[in-house]
């Protein structure tokens, strides 16, 4: 059975490095990007990932593209992982914020899609599966920039899936909820722990491994009629 090749964004690490790890373990081709040489230097060292190619997403799309096409030949999959996140009162974030976030959550992704499409028509199959969030579905006050940008991928997913259905592939988002991350454990946040677990139904942070079990489910054949789709991955949260 023909392996399947997969492209992952932000691998070097958080969610992005398990979603690698995991697709490698399942025996998929994997080629992956993030900014950090070092980090996808040694991640390249693991079985089944293919290649790498660090880069600035919001100016190296294209460039990653064709490095990835040269490396595996075709993307079957394409996991757009990478994002950035401002927490910050709205009259604090600067314009340099609102550049640079639109062009990485929201740009990026785009231009991504757009360019492994065409190949997916071709052979009637593709994947496109997006890392989103859930405060772009419920909101995060602190986090408005990052809500607007990562609340796309809703209207994005619904409106690319029906433009290719016909044509085997599917689009769907996974908004996670709190993540246990480095990001949530870091000096940016302005908020304690504990208070932040209250607001979880499920009183846990989403696990890495939880989101790349079903970035696996919705990569696979089963999931043919899955499309269109936001996934809330997030202990509960999106219930409130």
């Amino acid at each position: 059975m023909m392996k399947n090749n997969v492209l992952i964004t932000g691998a070097s690490k958080g969610i992005g490095l398990v979603l690698a790890k995991h697709f490698a373990e399942k025996d998929f081709n994997v080629f992956v990007t993030a900014r950090s040489k070092k980090s996808l230097e040694e991640l390249s060292k693991i079985d089944n990932i293919k290649g790498f190619y660090p880069c600035d997403l919001t100016k190296d799309c294209l460039f990653l593209y064709q490095e990835a096409k040269k490396v595996l030949g075709n993307i079957d999959i394409l996991i757009n992982n990478a994002g950035g996140y401002v927490c910050a009162e709205i009259e604090k974030t600067t314009d340099e914020d609102i550049e640079n976030l639109l062009k990485l959550n929201v740009e990026a992704p785009y231009k991504l899609s757009r360019l492994v499409i065409p190949d997916m028509k071709k052979r009637n199959f593709g994947r496109i599966i997006n890392i989103g969030s859930i405060s772009g579905v419920v909101g995060e006050a602190y986090a408005t920039l990052y809500s607007m940008t990562k609340s796309s991928f809703i209207g994005f997913s619904k409106a690319l899936a029906l433009e290719v259905a016909q044509y085997g592939i599917t689009v769907n988002t996974i908004h996670p909820g709190w993540v246990d991350t480095s990001l949530i454990h870091g000096d940016n946040m302005t908020f304690e722990e504990e208070e932040l677990m209250e607001t979880i139904p499920q009183r846990r942070y989403i696990s890495p491994s939880e989101i790349a079990a079903l970035a696996e489910y919705i990569a696979s054949p089963e999931a043919k009629g899955l499309t269109g789709q936001s996934i809330n991955l997030c202990a509960g949260i999106s219930m409130g």
